[in-house]
C-alpha cells in the first residue's frame, strides 16, 4: 500500500513538472520530472517484484521468484545511469547557450516536488533498511528530493540575480549525483546476478573452520552465492577420514550447519565422501 500512495505521488509530479518546465523553459526542472518519471518506473518495478518474490515455489520454479527484487534494483539502477547521461547532454547544450527561464514556476513546482517526495520517503523508510529492492525505491525517492531542492536554490537564484546558465549548472549537479547515487546499487546487484560470493565472506576461513570438525579431512569444490537480498546459499564436497555410516553423518552434517549460520548462511548442500583421490582444488577451475 505504501508503495502504491508514493506511486501516485510521483506521477503528480512528474505531471505537474514537465508541464511547468515546457512553460518556464527550464531544463532543470525537466530534468527533475525525469527523475521523478524514474521513481515512478522505479516504484512500478518494485511493487510487482515484491508481489512476486512472496509467490510460492514450483515444480518448474524451485526458487519461486525471490531474484525478482534483485532483477528490480538493477533495472532500477540502470535506469538512473541512463537519465543522467541524457540530463548531463542536454544541460552542456543548454550551458553554451543559455535560456530565460521563469524561475517563479520553477520555485513554486521545485517546493510542490520537494514535500510531495518528503511523503514518499518518510513511507518507504520503514522497509528500506534491509531489502535491496525497497532501498533502491528508497534511494529513487530520495535523491529526487535533494535534486528538487537544488531546483529550488537554482530558481531564487534566477529569480533574484538573473543568471539563467544556473539552470543548466544545476542539471548537470543533478546528472552527477544520479550517477554516484546508483553507480553502488548497481554494482551490488549485478554481482548478486552473477552468483559472486558476498565480499564479506573468505571462503578459505569457511573451509577452515569446517575442518576442524571431528573426522572432516578435506573441505572443497566450494561454491558461495546469494540468492536474493538475505539468503546465502553453501555448497561443497566434504572428504570424511573414514568410512561413516549415513547416521553419523547426520551428525556432523547438523554441526557444519552451525558452523555455515555463523557466516549468515541459510541453505547449505553438501556432497560427503571418503578415500575421493580426485583433485581437492578450494574453487573447481573446470
Amino acid at each position: 500500500m505504501r508503495l502504491l500512495i508514493s506511486i501516485g505521488l510521483n506521477v503528480l509530479i512528474t505531471v505537474a513538472q514537465v508541464i511547468g518546465g515546457i512553460f518556464s523553459g527550464s531544463m532543470a526542472l525537466i530534468s527533475d520530472a525525469l527523475h521523478n518519471f524514474s521513481d515512478v518506473i522505479a516504484l512500478v518495478i518494485s511493487y510487482i517484484a515484491n508481489r512476486l518474490s512472496k509467490k510460492e515455489h514450483t515444480l518448474t520454479k524451485t526458487f519461486g521468484y525471490k531474484r525478482a527484487e534483485i532483477l528490480a534494483a538493477f533495472i532500477n539502477a540502470a535506469t538512473l545511469l541512463a537519465i543522467a547521461a541524457f540530463l548531463g547532454k542536454e544541460a552542456i547544450e543548454r550551458l553554451i547557450e543559455p535560456v530565460e527561464v521563469r524561475s517563479n514556476i520553477v520555485i513554486w513546482l521545485a517546493a510542490f516536488s520537494i514535500v510531495m517526495n518528503g511523503l514518499s520517503v518518510l513511507l518507504i523508510k520503514p522497509e528500506a533498511g534491509n531489502n535491496l529492492n525497497m532501498r533502491s525505491a528508497y534511494l529513487h525517492l530520495f535523491t529526487d528530493m535533494l535534486t528538487s531542492i537544488a531546483v529550488l536554490v537554482g530558481g531564487i537564484i534566477m529569480k533574484y540575480w538573473g543568471l539563467y546558465w544556473v539552470d543548466s549548472v544545476v542539471t548537470i549537479l543533478i546528472a552527477l549525483y544520479l550517477i554516484k547515487s546508483s553507480w553502488g546499487l548497481m554494482i551490488s546487484s549485478v554481482k548478486i546476478l552473477l552468483m559472486f560470493s558476498p565480499k564479506e565472506l573468505i571462503i578459505k576461513d569457511i573451509a577452515n573452520d569446517l575442518k576442524t570438525i571431528e573426522g572432516v579431512d578435506c573441505v572443497y569444490h566450494v561454491h558461495v552465492w546469494q540468492l536474493n537480498d538475505d539468503s546465502i546459499f553453501f555448497e561443497a564436497r566434504v572428504i570424511f577420514s573414514e568410512d561413516i555410516p549415513i547416521s553419523s553423518f547426520q551428525k556432523k552434517l547438523k554441526e557444519m550447519e552451525k558452523v555455515l549460520a555463523k557466516y549468515g548462511i541459510s541453505h547449505a548442500t553438501l556432497q560427503p565422501g571418503y578415500g575421493d583421490d580426485s583433485p581437492r582444488e578450494l574453487i573447481n577451475q573446470e
